[in-house]
């Protein structure tokens, strides 16, 4: 399982670049022509095909790259580099009229960059985004303006997975390291990063569609939420993009100050179960540790309630969605009756390795006492970022885990037996594939009998869907309410003067 990641802290990458000249201060941007955003995780890499981190598109997406089509807040496709677009009646062939976009640098953006770019999401180290792609046959350009995609089969997922980070259009003459110095066609470009503290966009005054709202966006980094609720308390932040600690919404209560705005995310809290170690391979032990975590009394203590039960690796949204929460429901003895039956009747003993990220920590704490009641015994080791991306994610050298699974439609992972999960289901992989395969209908039914094996079998605990709680001055305004990408979208926001 080489080279996969997921959302992430900063990796080792220096110091601040600068992309455009500082103004002086009587050309400084007024208060309302700048935005100050609170961020948990900071990008490994400003290459969004060097990693899977959640926290890259987070920042560039729409806002410094751009794909062909976008997805809106309600989940529908709209153009975006590509004007419109013509599905071949056998659902393999796909062709794009292109916009008449241009790159910050100036360059129009032409169908030999959208095949360039392509290839170079295919060959990247964003697996994810890579395996989204794979579908892809061949990439033909008969003219600067059209892009033609053969698929090798029919694809559901493929044309979701273009309005995301796998569709991400680069410009293919720039000669920067893309790690350090994206060059994309959005509303903003990168004017400096300084690792462990800050990343800011500044607008890109030649954009080819409106214009940013505002001169400089900054995400500040945080590790300690508390810290982060402080900033904008004392006015060093107009957002958190996602508050980290809910038991402090009372903090903002006081509605002539504050907005906050509560959503759904995509966000599931797993709790990650290696299906390939002795004891986990048994679907006893995995029931076991189902039944003896009681998962509302989880989100009411760590995370103020505020968390939706799910069951499955399937939000609310997901047009495959059932509810499969109360599949296990809290039940110690049950529990302690299946351990005895697998033979763990005198004890468990399984190591947790967690992310340090509050709803991991905190979940931890909670899970690890629930397992102890009914005889497992549990290790818990907290690892920053990068060494959990390394040990659990990409080695799976764990027994349990927790980490929220942000990215849109991901129940496909446990149809890869390589993945973290190490869950390995024939019929699960045969199901994932015909889906894909499949008509709409097709697929919703099929995800849906995915979504009931992996309950039943209990591949993992799905402790909660995390919400889309963020925080606001009362001055900012078009905050999107559901997070339906892994993009915080800059183009709806705007801010009182």
């Amino acid at each position: 399982m080489t080279k996969k990641l997921v959302s992430a802290v900063a990796l080792a990458l220096a110091a601040a670049m600068a992309l455009t000249a500082c103004t002086s201060a009587s050309s400084a941007p007024s208060p309302a022509q700048q935005l100050t955003i609170g961020a948990s995780l900071e990008p490994p890499t400003l290459d969004p095909t060097g990693s899977d981190a959640a926290s890259i598109p987070q920042v560039l997406l729409y806002n410094v790259y751009e794909t062909l089509i976008k997805i809106d807040n309600a989940g529908k496709f709209q153009p975006l580099l590509a004007q419109k677009w013509q599905t071949s009646p056998d659902r393999t062939g796909y062709t794009f009229t292109l916009a008449n976009a241009t790159f910050a640098s100036g360059r129009p953006v032409t169908s030999k960059d959208v095949a360039w770019s392509l290839d170079r999401v295919r060959a990247g180290n964003n697996v994810a985004a890579a395996s989204q792609l794979s579908v892809i046959k061949s990439v033909s350009t008969p003219n600067p303006t059209t892009v033609v995609v053969r698929l090798t089969k029919p694809s559901s997922s493929w044309l979701f997975a273009m309005a995301s980070t796998a569709g991400i259009i680069f410009d293919s003459a720039s000669t920067s390291d893309f790690a350090t110095v994206p060059a994309g066609s959005g509303p903003y470009r990168l004017a400096r990063w300084t690792k462990g503290s800050d990343l800011a966009l500044d607008r890109n005054n030649a954009y080819w569609q409106r214009k940013a709202a505002f001169d400089t966006v900054t995400f500040r980094y945080f590790t300690d939420p508390n810290a982060m609720n402080s900033a904008l308390l004392s006015g060093g932040l107009d957002v958190i993009s996602n508050l980290q600690v809910p038991q402090t919404l009372p903090q903002f209560a006081d509605t002539s100050r504050y907005r906050v705005i509560e959503g759904t995310t995509n966000g599931e809290v797993v709790m990650s179960l290696n299906n390939s170690a002795k004891a986990l391979s048994d679907k006893r032990v995995r029931q076991a540790i189902n039944y003896a975590v009681d998962r509302q009394a989880l989100v009411d203590t760590v995370w103020a309630g505020k968390g939706t039960l799910i069951g499955s690796m399937v939000p609310p949204t997901d047009p495959w969605y059932t509810d499969l929460s109360q599949t296990y429901p809290y039940d110690p003895a049950k529990a302690r009756q299946l351990l005895a039956q697998a033979g763990y009747s005198h004890g468990l003993r399984l190591r947790m390795r967690l992310p340090v990220v509050p709803y991991a920590t905190a979940s931890g704490q909670f899970v690890a006492s629930q397992l102890a009641d009914v005889g497992i015994q549990v290790t818990t080791e907290e690892l920053e970022f990068p060494r959990w991306l390394d040990q659990v994610f990409t080695k799976a050298d764990y027994d349990i885990s927790i980490v929220a699974h942000v990215e849109a439609r991901d129940m496909v992972r446990f149809a890869d037996p390589k993945y973290y999960f190490r869950y390995d289901n024939p019929t699960v992989t045969r199901l994932v594939a015909e889906a894909d395969a499949g008509s709409e209908a097709q697929q919703i039914a099929k995800m849906k009998q995915v979504a009931a094996i992996l309950a039943n079998d209990a591949a993992a605990d799905w402790l909660f869907l995390l919400p889309n709680l963020v925080v606001t001055t009362a001055d900012v305004t078009g905050v999107p309410q559901n997070a339906t990408t892994l993009s915080f979208d800059l183009s709806s926001i705007a801010k009182a003067a």
